[in-house]
């Protein structure tokens, strides 16, 4: 690692530790010519991941969508913006761990469903209107039954 003051090639590890939500690593160095002490922070690479639309149209993950999805079914219920983060992270960290390069809208929004039933059941059944596209409320009800009558 080149070192930020005086650009020596050689540097060693002083501490190291986990940052981020364990999602990058921190590393403490000192340069092994000055002994200037520097931080470096270590990412896995993101694999680049696509997504098939319903109409067979392919365009880039983008977590923010799946954001704003979340944030329109959690409209005026208990549920902070930072646990709407959390939900969009793991959903796109489980998909970088599987190490898929291309998924379907589908398969997010089932993703999206499964984090939502333990969440909130209100969120829950707003989401699966739009992306289940609910045409009459004999389905809102199918739906209900299906899903949350299960836990009884």
């Amino acid at each position: 690692m080149k070192c930020i003051n005086c650009g020596h090639t050689e540097s060693k590890v002083v501490d190291s530790r986990s940052a981020d939500n364990n999602s990058s690593i921190r590393r403490r160095r000192e340069c092994e010519k000055c002994g200037f002490r520097f931080t470096t922070y270590e990412k896995r690479e993101k694999i680049s991941l696509m997504v098939t639309k319903k109409s067979k149209r392919r365009e880039d993950f983008d977590k923010e969508k799946i954001i704003a999805g979340l944030m329109h079914s959690c409209e005026k219920r208990p549920i902070t913006i930072k646990k709407i983060e959390t939900i969009a992270n793991e959903i796109e960290e489980s998909l970088q761990e599987e190490n898929i390069r291309e998924i379907t809208t589908h398969k997010i929004g089932d993703l999206i469903l499964e984090k939502l039933k333990d969440l909130d059941e209100i969120a829950y059944i707003r989401f699966a209107s739009v992306y289940k596209e609910f045409s009459d409320v004999k389905e809102f009800l199918k739906e209900i039954n299906s899903e949350f009558n299960k836990k009884d």
